[in-house]
Order: structure tokens, then sequence, then C-alpha cells
């Protein structure tokens, strides 16, 4: 049995227009920057007052691997870096950071796509991820996301086998105040289906589909997951739109692992990093950008509503590296 947690004609006309701008405690380049201030450290304490030499480029490379870059991102990086010693003859630390940060734009740039959420009524966005992500939370505010640009949202709770899950998203409508489809067990692919018919009935913008945590391991779950993906265009044959894997921040290397794994099953369009928040150490971004980039649609930094915004490479690289703003922004022009 579906049911359908009905926003009230109060919400209704909240949902017709868009959500008032809710205004941070700081700022979100500042929130960003205490987010990877382990990572920044870390990388300022090898920079720091220092000529360049042979130890520094190897402690430097050291430090981008525990700051989970990846090997093969690493070696990109050392190996421009060291070009550019000898070429532009570099002497200090503070020299070689402007270059670090440099190229890491041109690095991190190619995943910054906005998404098209224009091209289609209704989008239709499939989320995956396994438990403890933050897939459900990203969601609720998503919803948010979409109501700051005038847009209609529709929730649909397909994590069936979780009643945790379908009550938090439950939840996040609440607070969006938009309607949120959902079934007590049975077929998430059934949710899926239903939730799109509404929204084409009720002219929604956005529908934004939970799927049940999973770990890639589990193939009969990631079937299961591939499975939604096949009605969801049965119910509309363009979609889904958007196909987000959400990926803690804090897992490193692990996040290559799953997006691979996802990716293969289901085919990822588009990524959301969470938890960037205090623990995460901010290289893994360097590391899909190397080896297997997708578009980072969001980064998220905290649990507030207003704590995920799109990805942008130099805001991104100047909170990594600490850099001021100056090199990261001569690159982005």
């Amino acid at each position: 049995m579906f049911s359908f947690f009905k926003k009230s004609d109060k919400a209704e006309e909240a949902q017709s227009a868009p959500a008032a701008e809710v205004a941070p405690s700081q700022s979100w380049l500042t929130r960003l920057k205490a987010g990877l201030s382990r990572t920044s450290s870390q990388l300022g304490s090898v920079f720091s007052l220092r000529r360049i030499d042979e130890e520094l480029l190897e402690e430097l490379e050291a430090t981008l691997l525990m700051a989970d870059c990846g090997v093969e991102a690493t070696n990109t990086l050392l190996a421009e870096l060291r070009r550019r010693w000898k070429h532009d003859k570099l002497e200090t630390g503070e020299e070689l950071r402007a270059a670090l940060a440099e190229h890491l734009v041109k690095l991190l740039r190619p995943l910054q796509q906005p998404m098209a959420f224009e091209s289609h009524k209704p989008f239709i966005i499939m989320l995956a991820g396994v438990n403890g992500a933050g897939k459900t939370t990203s969601i609720g505010k998503l919803a948010n996301f979409f109501q700051q640009h005038g847009k209609s949202v529709l929730l649909a709770a397909g994590d069936t086998f979780r009643a945790a899950a379908r009550e938090q998203l439950v939840e996040w409508g609440n607070r969006n105040h938009v309607t949120v489809i959902a079934q007590d067990g049975g077929d998430p692919a059934a949710v899926a289906f239903d939730a799109i018919s509404a929204a084409k009935a009720r002219g929604i913008d956005v529908v934004m589909i939970d799927t049940a945590g999973r770990l890639p391991t589990q193939m009969h779950l990631m079937d299961e997951i591939a499975k939604v993906r096949r009605v969801i265009q049965k119910a509309e044959p363009t979609g889904p739109h958007e196909v987000l894997l959400v990926l803690d921040g804090n897992v490193g290397q692990n996040a290559l692992a799953q997006l691979k794994a996802f990716d293969k099953a289901i085919g990822v369009t588009g990524l959301i990093i969470t938890k960037l928040d205090g623990t995460a150490k901010g290289g893994v971004i360097a590391a899909i950008a190397r080896t297997h980039p997708k578009p980072l649609r969001f980064i998220g930094v905290g649990e507030g509503i207003e704590d995920l915004q799109p990805f942008m490479a130099t805001e991104y690289v100047d909170a990594l590296l600490a850099t001021g703003n100056t090199a990261a922004a001569e690159a982005s022009s």
C-alpha cells in the first residue's frame, strides 16, 4: 500500500515559489576551509618557510598520498611540479604551493559541471550509495536547493526495507514542504514508477528517488538497483535524467571502488561528496578526476540544510591549499 505524505495548503503555496534564503552563520568558503583544515594544515607545514629541493618534493608527495589523492593523481601532479621547478626556476615553498594550486584546478575543473535540471519536466534523479554516506540527508538538502531555484519537488522513498530511512525522508519532506511517496516494504521499483506517474499528473518539476543503501559487493542488491533504473525508463523513456552516487568524503580510496562498482551497475552520471567537515582528507576528488572522472555536482560540509553546494574547482583548491584564492583564481580565469 502506497502512502502519499501530502503537504498542507500553506505548504502548496510555499512550493510554488522559491524557498526563502537561509542565512548561514558563516560563509560557504569559510565552512569549506574549516572542513578541509586537516589536509590544508598538513600541506601548509610542507610549504612553510622552505626552499624547494628534492626532500621537500618527496615530503609533498607523501602528504598528497596521505590526503587520499591516489598514486596516479599524485604522480601526475609531482611530474608537473618538477617541470615547473626547473623550467620556471621556482625557489620557495610558497611558489610551489601556487603552482600546485594551478595544476590542481586544471585537474579538477572538468568535474565542475552544473546539473542540467531545466532539460526535462519532470527531471528525474535517481540517487544511490552505501548506508551511512549521507544519501537521504543529501536528498533533503537538494530539495531545498531546487526550491531556491523555483522548482517544485516530489520525493520517492525507494529504500523500502528500512523504516528509518523512509521516516527520515518523510521528515525532510516535511521540512521542505514537499510530498513524499512511500510504501511499507515491497518493491522499490514500484515506488519509483508511482512517483514518476504522480509527478507527471501534478506537473512537478523535479522527482528524486531514494534507493536502498548497499555495498557494491552485494551483487543481488546491485541487481535490484539496476531494476529500479529499468523501471524508471519504463515510466519515462528519457529518464532517469541524472543518476547521482553519494560518497562519504571520509572513506578515502574506497570511494573509487564504490564509484566503479555503481557505475558498472547503473551508469552513474554525477557525484555528491558529503561530510567534508573536519575529518575528511579531501584529496579523493583528485583521485577521481585522474582515474574515473565523473561530474561532481555537489559537495557537503555539514548538517545544515544549506550545507550542500555545487562544486567549484577554484574555491575547493583554495580551501584545500589555503592559497588565499590568488593562484587558484588566476588559474580559473
